[in-house]
């Protein structure tokens, strides 16, 4: 892939050479663009105008510049070779993707969090600081995750309780909360403070704040206090 840089964009940090960056996007000083990562791609309504209108002579990537409104990286961002990210996105400080990422637009992810490898956050999602991402997590519009949050790898988000419906409803992640691997939490469902999702389970209701629930639906099973004692003994092993 050959890379583009937007007459319009602004970069301060490092680009390898094939990155592409549309529109009015900025690159903090500091911050690392590997290859073949695109950033500012613009949303699907754009795409489709740009498809119907027909060649104009410009390059594809000229043409996609034109419609791509830019997205925003912070300073010091590590974004690793593959990664795309949509147009109206914004990174703080130090975030740091995998490889094959997807932001979509209208996110806004916080200083200091990593987004593993071939995870899909699909547009209009709000991601805290210190928020720790494993490989291959699905976060759908709506979705709203805290501070210093962990998600384990494979966990899935849902916003649609009876799809395809037109009634979209996000989960909501409140700070410090921990989602094990390969788990699913249902639309609507809010995840309290500090609380624990165990691997595998599928969460069908709201989870208080400081409790581990566990299992299909999941149920609460200890408390947060209980986990952390018993994560204390593990790591004694």
């Amino acid at each position: 892939m050959a890379g583009f840089v937007s007459r319009r964009a602004r970069v301060e940090g490092l680009m390898a050479p094939s990155a592409v960056v549309l529109g009015s996007s900025v690159v903090g000083e500091g911050s690392f663009i590997d290859d073949n990562v695109v950033l500012g791609y613009p949303v699907r309504s754009k795409l489709r105008k740009l498809a119907g209108s027909g060649s104009s002579g410009s390059s594809l990537w000229e043409e996609m510049d034109a419609l791509s409104e830019g997205s925003v990286i912070g300073r010091g961002c590590i974004l690793r070779r593959g990664a795309v990210v949509y147009e109206r996105v914004q990174l703080g400080d130090r975030v740091e993707t995998g490889h094959h990422v997807v932001i979509r637009e209208e996110t806004v992810i916080g200083d200091g969090t990593i987004v593993g490898t071939a995870t899909v956050v699909d547009g209009r999602v709000r991601v805290g600081r210190g928020v720790r991402i494993e490989t291959g997590v699905y976060i759908p519009p709506g979705t709203v995750i805290g501070d210093e949050v962990f998600i384990g790898p494979r966990a899935v988000f849902t916003n649609d309780k009876y799809p395809p419906s037109r009634r979209l409803v996000g989960v909501v992640v409140e700070d410090g909360a921990v989602i094990g691997a390969n788990a699913v939490i249902l639309p609507g469902v809010r995840i309290g403070r500090r609380a624990v999702v165990a691997a595998g389970s599928v969460v069908t209701r709201d989870v208080p704040p400081g409790t581990v629930v566990a299992g299909v639906p999941a149920r609460p099973i200890m408390s947060r206090d209980e986990y952390e004692e018993r994560k204390r003994l593990w790591e004694q092993g």
